[in-house]
């Protein structure tokens, strides 16, 4: 899955791990188009199994761990700059204060992020889209879907890949072979994070991953603020 848009796999994979041993009976009205969600997840498990989790594999294996640490940090300093942005739009002037103090640290003392400095400071790093911003705004979810390559997501999310899209440093990028190779490194690190996760996947994977993403997207738009929560 994801192969193309690293950014919707990873989440979807570690939205399991969030809510393993909680409910995950949800009604059939959150996903009215399963047939149409069905043959795109086929597709992105296929592309998932046989190109994008071996390279994964092999990653994690020949990468020593204080390389792969520091790439993915690397890589969630880029995305605090998200967090800061949504932040401001939802108006959590206290967290968007966290997270520029997390960027500026990370970027100058962790050495453009490959060290998280900002977390042994107690500056713990903020988790917002712009989906979870329209939802704040009072914006519907919508009904399910399953994106090619992007994966589990909803009407109201996919909508927010767009904005968030540039929050990220790819857009801006006039060298192509950099910004491939960049956007390829952050799609096989944070695969290879998630390698671990789907052990806890039971069942039906396609209704597993659907309830526990619905489920997770919930709890993060309305801040743990849930009557099932995790």
């Amino acid at each position: 899955m994801k192969w193309l848009g690293a950014a919707k796999i990873v989440p979807v994979i570690a939205t399991v791990a969030a809510v393993t041993g909680s409910s995950l009976s949800l009604a059939a009205e959150d996903d009215p188009w399963e047939g149409f969600n069905r043959a795109i997840f086929r597709f992105n498990d296929t592309l998932d199994t046989y190109a994008l989790k071996p390279i994964a594999e092999g990653y994690q294996k020949i990468a020593p761990d204080i390389v792969e640490k520091g790439v993915t940090n690397a890589f969630k300093n880029i995305g605090d700059v998200g967090n800061l942005a949504n932040d401001l739009f939802q108006g959590k002037v206290e967290h968007a204060g966290v997270d520029t103090s997390r960027v500026l640290f990370n970027t100058t003392f962790g050495v453009l992020g490959f060290v998280d400095v900002a977390t042994s400071m107690g500056l713990q790093r903020n988790n917002e889209d712009f989906g979870q911003t329209l939802g704040a705004w009072g914006v519907d979810s919508g009904p399910y879907v399953v994106l090619p390559f992007f994966g589990a997501s909803s009407v109201r999310d996919g909508i927010g890949l767009v904005p968030d899209a540039f929050t990220k440093p790819y857009p801006y990028m006039n060298n192509m072979g950099a910004r491939n190779i960049m956007y390829g490194v952050n799609v096989i690190d944070t695969r290879a994070n998630l390698l671990s996760a789907e052990k806890l996947i039971t069942g039906d994977k396609y209704t597993f991953i659907r309830n526990a993403y619905l489920q997770n997207r919930e709890y993060l738009v309305k801040d743990g603020k849930v009557v099932d929560d995790f």
